[in-house]
């Protein structure tokens, strides 16, 4: 079993190992669990993505205003497609939650940053293409 947070109601879910978890739907809101693609977060609700859920979550860090965050938000999307439900991928507006933007010790944007077991993996920055995102990602949860 794992935890599952919905990014629509931020319920907890429990979804079994053995269940298709792209075709699991929340038990309160009734919402995919997953899209496969990324979900526009606030503060709180990403926060909570990051402790409570089982699978790992990448977050990118955005403003709509960053021509290289628009550049790669397509790329981030293709990502999606391809990592979720193994990963867990969200974006942050930085312009709409700059307290915990500055909390996490953001300096550029884009920033990419990988948690697991709600604790930071790993964090990059600047653009990079679908390929490059899978790669990166892959990599960094395989490391111990």
């Amino acid at each position: 079993m794992s935890n599952i947070v919905c990014t629509h109601c931020n319920a907890i879910n429990r979804v079994d190992a053995e269940r298709d978890a792209l075709a699991a739907k929340c038990g309160k809101c009734g919402e995919p669990l997953f899209a496969g693609e990324p979900a526009d977060l606030a503060s709180e609700a990403l926060e909570r993505q990051i402790a409570r859920s089982d699978v790992p979550v990448l977050v990118d860090v955005w403003a709509p205003w960053c021509g290289p965050c628009r550049m790669m938000a397509p790329e981030f999307e293709k990502a999606a497609d391809v990592l979720e439900p193994r990963v867990r991928f969200t974006k942050l507006n930085s312009d709409e939650n700059q307290a915990l933007s500055a909390r996490l010790g953001i300096r550029g944007i884009p920033t990419m940053i990988l948690y697991a077991d709600g604790k930071e993996k790993a964090r990059t920055s600047g653009a990079m293409p679908a390929s490059q995102i899978v790669q990166w990602v892959s990599g960094n949860l395989c490391k111990s």
